[in-house]
């Protein structure tokens, strides 16, 4: 070998142990005070069938540790799988082949190692499988409108008062899209407009400003994806969470693309956000037409796209009332009661 080949194939060794750095890693998980033949099962059979279902990966038992090597998501996924088992075993004092395979099962996870342990798609009847066993579903009929209008369209809005779930569901179904490889990339905006606040006196650049105000689509991802794999998503950009502002410009390709909080925008911001969808996109748009936070009564973007977009061909709206409301029962009697007083005022 001559001394130029030599040194090509010590370059090309180094950027395969880079790349192996980057993007595997190793987890180990403690079994503490818990009966190693109970959890693991009688030869490790609970064990074999998470070996199984993740033939890319290593997975071993060594006294009370198990070992799990491979690349960061599947790492991250397998150790949120005996997490949750191991809740159901401390919540139950029990756990045999059966329930591992239904939690697999639930998760979209195939046992058969000749499947090559990849995630088949998620059921029809759930949107997502969250943390710590939870389940996303649509829960009212205008939340499963807004489902089935996400899956049949490229442009859905939807729009309603707050505690409907219109921002929470629009984030599970774009990580559903996420998890079923339909989309390469999630990207969330919302417009940067104080309610009422001032983001003035806030430190940092004007993200750092607006983070704030993005507390609850966090929190939404924080249920539905484990923090190792959300760190993931951050670092590369995966999902990413931005102002409005920094939408100018570009085109978003392959992406599953949020607008949340869009009565606050103004008409040439919403026209400007929409138009950045390419090829192979899809994107909801939420707000709550009662909550309109622009200066000077300037007309709300979203009541002005709605008004020019309707009948269109791919673009479908989905009207959330006071029926779909999630949270406490006593906010839909408020919501009813605002509203009335509106209604009065403007008779």
């Amino acid at each position: 070998m001559c001394i130029f080949d030599r040194a090509i194939v010590k370059l090309v060794n180094r950027s395969l142990h880079k790349k192996l750095f980057v993007t595997l890693r190793e987890k180990i998980i403690t079994l503490h005070n818990i009966s190693l033949v109970d959890f693991l099962g009688v030869e490790n059979k609970h064990l074999k069938e998470l070996v199984a279902a993740f033939p890319k990966s290593r997975i071993i038992s060594r006294g009370n540790e198990i070992k799990i090597t491979g690349e960061v998501p599947e790492v991250a996924l397998i150790g949120d799988l005996i997490n949750s088992l191991l809740s159901h075993y401390q919540r139950n004092g029990t756990l045999n082949e059966d329930q591992v395979k239904d939690l697999l099962k639930r998760t979209g996870i195939s046992t058969h190692s000749g499947e090559g342990g990849e995630e088949s798609e998620i059921p029809d009847d759930v949107v997502v499988f969250g943390n710590r066993g939870l389940v996303v579903k649509a829960r009212t009929e205008n939340q499963k409108k807004m489902l089935s209008y996400a899956k049949e369209n490229d442009l859905v809005f939807a729009v309603g008062p707050a505690g409907t779930g219109k921002t929470y569901m629009a984030v599970a179904i774009a990580v559903r899209a996420l998890k079923n490889k339909e989309v390469k990339k999630i990207i969330i905006t919302r417009p940067a407009v104080e309610a009422g606040e001032n983001l003035g006196f806030l430190p940092g650049d004007l993200k750092e400003k607006i983070d704030p105000y993005l507390i609850p689509i966090y929190d939404a991802l924080d249920d539905m994806v484990s923090p190792e794999k959300l760190k993931y998503y951050y670092e590369n950009r995966i999902i990413e969470i931005a102002p409005l502002a920094f939408m100018r410009g570009r085109t978003l390709h392959n992406a599953f693309i949020l607008l949340d909080e869009a009565q606050n925008t103004t008409p040439m911001q919403i026209k400007m956000f929409m138009t950045r969808m390419g090829p192979h996109s899809k994107m909801i748009i939420t707000g709550d037409r009662s909550q309109i936070d622009l200066p000077n009564k300037q007309k709300s973007g979203l009541i002005d796209a709605l008004q020019i977009l309707k009948g269109i061909k791919g673009i479908a709206v989905i009207e959330l009332t006071g029926k779909d409301i999630m949270r406490h029962k006593l906010v839909e009697s408020i919501i009813n009661a605002y509203d009335k007083k509106d209604k009065l005022a403007e008779e």
